[in-house]
């Protein structure tokens, strides 16, 4: 999620003179401690014991492989629900929880820490693997959740994954932000980090499904707004995500819209060029937004990404990486 730079550049400038009366952004301790996690019917119990609801969209016979998929910011795991079906029929399931702080999870709309992110989607892999010894799994990670999968790759104790689907991954970590956010960013965090910004200040056009952006206005579980220590915490996380790149040790599709107007291109080609060349596949969708999987043009991704699972080493069937060639060329 990218804020406008003119709203940054006024917060940042407005609260300098707050500056002396700073108050941290809220913060929750890295180090979870030691629980019983498992998998309920409905529940995902983290480690800390944390209940995270989550969904399953299975094939009626055993799958040939296994989707664990991480939602984007202020969205839930119901975001997969239109893909999941489609997928099912080809025989994949797809798994996805509500991340700490989004959906149904405690602490609705408040930023859980990027670690507390990672270690969930590490353990929530190995417990769906557990119940799907012997098939493929596969990693997918759309936004906010494409900095957690590629945070969570770049571990030492990375999940045990066949390959990663990245979708306009949040990877547009302060190493290449413009100087102006990073200081108005910490600024605002170290300020008024409760401040909440809504739709109205954030001006960018996520999709160009109107029908889905009605939906998701109408979502009691969509956040409709962003907290200013969240935007903090989410810029830590995708501070991690661009260092984990270089480690990744799997296949990894990068999916793009060439209208996306959240993710910047030059950190997507930056996370995408620091990926080992073996293991990386970049496409860009000209008729694509932020919301890949929502955008008008969805079923073409539901495809390539079936496609992927099937044989990773073949061309896509909608051409997609042909043009991410001439899109990134000399840029």
């Amino acid at each position: 999620m990218m804020v406008d730079t003119r709203l940054l550049r006024i917060l940042g400038l407005a609260l300098v003179v707050l500056a002396a009366a700073a108050c941290a952004p809220v913060r929750y301790p890295d180090n979870l401690p030691a629980g019983s996690p498992r998998l309920t019917a409905r529940l995902y119990v983290a480690e800390d014991g944390t209940r995270l609801p989550y969904r399953a969209w299975l094939p009626i016979d055993r799958p040939r492989a296994v989707l664990v998929a991480v939602h984007g910011m202020n969205d839930h795991s119901s975001a997969f629900a239109g893909p999941a079906r489609a997928w099912r029929k080809e025989g994949i399931a797809t798994y996805a929880y509500d991340q700490r702080g989004f959906g149904g999870a405690p602490h609705r709309g408040q930023w859980q820490g990027a670690r507390a992110l990672i270690e969930d989607t590490k353990l929530f892999v190995r417990l769906v693997r557990a119940r799907h010894p012997g098939v493929p799994a596969f990693l997918l990670g759309s936004s906010m959740g494409g900095g957690v999968v590629l945070a969570s790759l770049g571990d030492t104790d990375a999940p045990k994954v066949d390959g990663a689907i990245l979708l306009a991954p949040a990877v547009w970590g302060r190493e290449i932000m413009p100087a102006q956010h990073r200081v108005a960013l910490w600024i605002a965090a170290h300020t008024m980090p409760g401040v909440h910004l809504t739709s109205a200040q954030i001006r960018r056009i996520p999709t160009d499904n109107h029908d889905a952006l009605i939906k998701m206005s109408r979502d009691p579980r969509v956040i409709k707004y962003v907290r200013v220590d969240s935007l903090y915490g989410v810029t830590n996380l995708m501070d991690l995500a661009l260092a984990a790149t270089s480690r990744v040790r799997v296949p990894v599709l990068m999916l793009y819209g060439a209208k996306d107007q959240i993710i910047p291109r030059r950190p997507i080609m930056t996370a995408i060029n620091r990926l080992p060349t073996r293991l990386q596949r970049l496409a860009v969708y000209p008729n694509g937004w932020h919301m890949l999987l929502r955008d008008k043009q969805a079923p073409t991704v539901y495809r390539d990404i079936v496609a992927w699972i099937g044989d990773r080493t073949r061309p896509l069937p909608s051409g997609a990486e042909r043009v991410a060639v001439i899109e990134t060329d000399g840029r």
